[in-house]
C-alpha cells in the first residue's frame, strides 16, 4: 500500500554519511545515529504525546458518564448532554484509532527495521576499514553478533523510552489535575507514590544497566565460543576433543548463566518493591476517595475517576518497570556493542591519498622497520629492490619474516618505519583500495567465500565476462572438476556453493579457485605466498604452465618453503630474523654454501626443472 510505502521511505538505511568512528560515550553513540533520524522521532515522541493524552481522557470520561447519569433524570439525558457524549464517542471511535494507527505506522513502519538496519549497515562498514589485526585479536562469532544486537537494542530502548516517558508524563500530571479538580486532599497518595517511585528507579536501575552490561558481554562470549567451534569443525573431530570443547562451551555458558541471573535477581526485587508500592497507592487512594464521598466533599463519579485512574497507573508502572528494565538491558548491549565498534582505525587512508598507478611495476623496501607494535625483533633496517618485470623467490625458514614483508607490502599493516615505494609512490600515500586492486595473491592458506564458485571467480574481477571467467578457470586447470560440483541444495557447476571457507572442495581445488581468482584480475603485481604449498607433485606440476603463464609480464614476489618451486625465479632473496642475508641466482647461492644451500640440502628432489 501507498501509505506503508511512504512511510516505510522516512529512513533511507542506506544514506551516505561519513565513515568515522562511533562516540565511544553511550549518550554520543546514541545519538550519532538518532541525529540521521530526528524528524521521524521528533514526530513519534509528538504524537506519543496525544495517544497518552486521549488514554488519559477516557477515565475523564468514566468519572463524567457517572457524574451525569447520578444527577440527570434518565428522559433528559441526552437532549441536555448529547452533544458531550458525541465528542467523547468521536475521540473513542475516531481521534483514538487515528492517533494510535499513526503512532504505529511511524514505529512499525518509519523505524522498523529501517533504523535497525541503519545501525547495523553504518557499523558493518565501519569495521571491514578495521586492520586484519583487529579480526585476529578477537572471535569472529562475537564482532558479528555485537554488530547484529546492537541496532536493534539502541532502536528498542530510544522508542520505549519516548513511549515511556510521555506517559509517566501525562498520567501523573492529568491524575494530579484531575483529582485536584475533584478535591485537592485526593492527590497526596499519589504524590507521595511518585515520589518513593521515582526514588527505587534511582536505587535499582543504575544496578539492573550494569548488570544488563555485564550480562551482554556473558553472551558475546558465549557467541564467539560456539561460532569458533563451528568454524573449526574439522578440527574439533580430528582431535577428538567434544569433551575438552564442550567445557570450553560450558565454561562460558555458566559465566553468562551466572551474570543473566545477577540480573534477573534485581529486577525481581525492583518488581516485588513497584508492586507493594501500588498495592499502597490503590487502597490509599480509594479509602480516601471514599472517606472523603463519606464527608460529602467529592461525588461518585470522582470515586471512579480516581479508583479506575490509581488502578491504570498501577498497571501502567508495572509496564514501566519493565519498560525502564528492557530499556537498560539494551542500553547495556548497546553498550557493549560499543566496546567492539568505537575503535579507532589503526590503518587509514590519508586525506590527501591518492590512487595508486602502476605503470612499470616496481618496488623498492628502503630502511623498512616493523615490529607488530613491540619494541625489537622482526624487521629492521630492511632495504630491498625488486625491478620491474623481475620474479623474485623470497626464502628463509619460518619466521624470518618473509610473510610480514607481503602484508606490510599490501598495507595490512602499517610500517613503523622506513617507507615502500611502488613505481616511486610510498604506498602510505595512496588509498589502500587502489594499492591492493593492483596486486594479485595467492595465499598459502586458500580461503573461500561461502557461495558460488562463480561469485568466487568474479571476486578477482566482477566485470569479467562468462568467457573470460571460463578462460580463467581453464588456465588454472579448474575446468576439470567444477562441473562435477553439486551442493546440498542441488546447484551445480559453477554454481555450486563452496561451503564456509570453501571447506567442500580440497585443499587443491580451492589452490586452483585462488588461481584462476587471480588470472581473472590481472594486476601487474603479484605475490605468491606458498601459492602451491597445498597441491601434491601432480597437481603442481600441472599448473606450473598456468603459474608461469600467470606470471608472465609481471613483477613476482614468490614465498616457497619448497625450494624446489622457486628456484627458477629471476633471483632469490635469504631472510632470516628480519634481514636479508644472502641474494642471487639459484646457482650462485648453491655456491655460496650459505643458508640457502643448507636449506636445499635437506630438501630432496623436488620436480621443477632447474636449468644448469
Amino acid at each position: 500500500m501507498t501509505i506503508f510505502r511512504w512511510f516505510e521511505s522516512l529512513i533511507d538505511p542506506f544514506r551516505n554519511v561519513p565513515e568515522t568512528m562511533p562516540p565511544r560515550t553511550v549518550s554520543g553513540f546514541y545519538w550519532h545515529f538518532l541525529k540521521q533520524a530526528w524528524p521521524v522521532f521528533a514526530a513519534l515522541t509528538v504524537v506519543g504525546f496525544f495517544v497518552a493524552i486521549v488514554e488519559v481522557a477516557m477515565f475523564d470520561y468514566l468519572g463524567r458518564v457517572v457524574d451525569l447519569v447520578n444527577t440527570t433524570p434518565a428522559s433528559e439525558l441526552f437532549a441536555r448532554h448529547g452533544g458531550e457524549l458525541l465528542w467523547m464517542a468521536l475521540v473513542m471511535l475516531l481521534l483514538r484509532p487515528l492517533a494510535l494507527g499513526l503512532h504505529d505506522l511511524l514505529l512499525n513502519q518509519a523505524v522498523h527495521p529501517s533504523m535497525t538496519n541503519l545501525v547495523r549497515w553504518q557499523t558493518h562498514r565501519y569495521m571491514l576499514k578495521q586492520s586484519l589485526g583487529f579480526f585476529q585479536n578477537d572471535f569472529a562469532g562475537r564482532v558479528a553478533n555485537r554488530i547484529m544486537q546492537t541496532g536493534p537494542s539502541l532502536r528498542e530502548s530510544t522508542t520505549q523510552a519516548f513511549d515511556a516517558l510521555w506517559y509517566v508524563v501525562v498520567y501523573s500530571a492529568s491524575a494530579i489535575y484531575l483529582f485536584a479538580q475533584a478535591d485537592v486532599r485526593l492527590i497526596w497518595p499519589l504524590l507521595a507514590w511518585i515520589a518513593i517511585y521515582i526514588g527505587l528507579l534511582r536505587y535499582f536501575v543504575p544496578r539492573v544497566k550494569q548488570r544488563s552490561w555485564r550480562a551482554s558481554d556473558a553472551r558475546s562470549k558465549l557467541m564467539g565460543r560456539i561460532v569458533d567451534g563451528y568454524t573449526n569443525i574439522a578440527t574439533l573431530k580430528l582431535f577428538a576433543h567434544s569433551r575438552r570443547e564442550e567445557q570450553y562451551v560450558a565454561e562460558a555458558m555458566l559465566e553468562q548463566t551466572s551474570r543473566s541471573r545477577d540480573m534477573t535477581r534485581m529486577t525481581t526485587l525492583m518488581g516485588a518493591s513497584i508492586t507493594t508500592l501500588n498495592g499502597l497507592l490503590i487502597v490509599g487512594t480509594t479509602g480516601l476517595a471514599l472517606w472523603l464521598w463519606h464527608q460529602g466533599a467529592i461525588t461518585v463519579g470522582a470515586i471512579a475517576l480516581a479508583t479506575g485512574l490509581v488502578i491504570r497507573i498501577h498497571n501502567m508502572s508495572g509496564w514501566i518497570m519493565w519498560t525502564v528494565n528492557g530499556i537498560f538491558e539494551d542500553i547495556g548491549t548497546v553498550q557493549d556493542g560499543i566496546e567492539t565498534i568505537s575503535r579507532p582505525l589503526t590503518v587509514v587512508d590519508r586525506d590527501d591519498a591518492q590512487p595508486l598507478t602502476v605503470s612499470e611495476g616496481g618496488v623498492r623496501f628502503e630502511n623498512v622497520h616493523f615490529h607488530y607494535g613491540r619494541n625489537a625483533g622482526l624487521i629492521a633496517d630492511l632495504d630491498l629492490q625488486v625491478k620491474p618485470g623481475e620474479k623474485i623467490g623470497l626464502v628463509g625458514p619460518s619466521g624470518a619474516g618473509k610473510s610480514t614483508l607481503m602484508n606490510i607490502l599490501l598495507r595490512l599493516y602499517d610500517l613503523e618505519g622506513g617507507r615502500i615505494l611502488i613505481d616511486g609512490q610510498d604506498i602510505a600515500g595512496v588509498s589502500q583500495e587502489s594499492l591492493r586492486s593492483q596486486i594479485g595473491v595467492v595465499t598459502q592458506d586458500t580461503s573461500l567465500l561461502h557461495r558460488s564458485i562463480r561469485d568466487n571467480l568474479l571476486y578477482g574481477r566482477p566485470d569479467a565476462s562468462e568467457e573470460q571467467m571460463l578462460e580463467a578457470a581453464r588456465k588454472a586447470k579448474a575446468e576439470e572438476f567444477i562441473p562435477q560440483l553439486v551442493d546440498g541444495e542441488g546447484r551445480r557447476g559453477y554454481d555450486a556453493l563452496v561451503g564456509e571457507r570453501g571447506v567442500k572442495l580440497s585443499g587443491g581445488q580451492r589452490q586452483r579457485i585462488a588461481i584462476a581468482r587471480v588470472l581473472l584480475k590481472d594486476a601487474p603485481i603479484l605475490i605468491l605466498d606458498e601459492a602451491t604449498s597445498a597441491l601434491d607433485s601432480e597437481a603442481e606440476a600441472a599448473i606450473q604452465d598456468s603459474l608461469e603463464t600467470l606470471m608472465a609480464g609481471k613483477t613476482v614476489i614468490a614465498i616457497a618453503h619448497r625450494l624446489s618451486t622457486i628456484a627458477r625465479m629471476d633471483r632469490l632473496v635469504v631472510m632470516d630474523q628480519g634481514h636479508i642475508i644472502e641474494s642471487g641466482t639459484h646457482e650462485q647461492l648453491i655456491a655460496r654454501d650459505g643458508l640457502y644451500a643448507r636449506l636445499w640440502k635437506r630438501q630432496t628432489g623436488g620436480f621443477v626443472a632447474v636449468d644448469a
